[in-house]
């Protein structure tokens, strides 16, 4: 590996991550989030898995709304479709979150491009994620951060130009 880009890296996506639970605003929400946790265990989890699939959350987490076209409705919405589906989504929201950014980062010595959306609704820049990549360039010479102007949580997806135009310099400069 030469070189690694992170888009939004926010770490494990649940309760079990913590990084995620240290967060004030986590610490307001636990013992709804225990709920959820439990609630995903049981049946019900098929029941708001199916409203997920059925409404447009995209528009919740692009900055772009105009992003949030038919085709990028269809390429994140396909994949529900798998049998497999609604044990992924339980898995992701109550499973064990794994390493977390704050454990791997330090170990990597190849240059690192961190892109973060200013307008992220999950992961945001005053997050405990978001302070920690933030202070990163700072604390290693081979991490870059470029905060993306009015991009949310998938910048690929919200503005895809703008993210090409941060990462194919990036990787042209890696070569050299």
């Amino acid at each position: 590996m030469r070189g690694l880009v992170l888009l939004n890296c926010s770490g494990g996506m649940n309760i079990n991550n913590k990084a995620i639970v240290d967060d004030w605003r986590i610490k307001l929400l636990f013992t709804l989030l225990l709920l959820i946790d439990f609630l995903l265990q049981q049946p019900i989890a098929s029941f708001i898995f199916e409203r997920v699939r059925q409404r447009n959350i995209l528009s919740l987490v692009n900055a772009n709304k105009e992003s949030v076209d038919d085709e990028l409705v269809e390429i994140i919405m396909e994949p529900t479709n798998d049998p497999g589906a609604l044990d992924a989504f339980v898995s992701i929201v109550t499973g064990p979150p794994g390493p977390n950014p704050v454990q791997l980062i330090p170990g990597l010595s190849q240059p690192i491009l961190v892109l973060w959306g200013d307008e992220d609704p999950f992961t945001s820049l005053d997050g405990p994620v978001g302070k920690y990549f933030s202070s990163l360039p700072s604390q290693q010479s081979n991490v870059t951060l470029s905060v993306l102007q009015g991009v949310g949580h998938c910048p690929h997806d919200d503005r895809p130009k703008l993210v090409h135009d941060k990462i194919l310099p990036w990787l042209a400069n890696l070569s050299t």
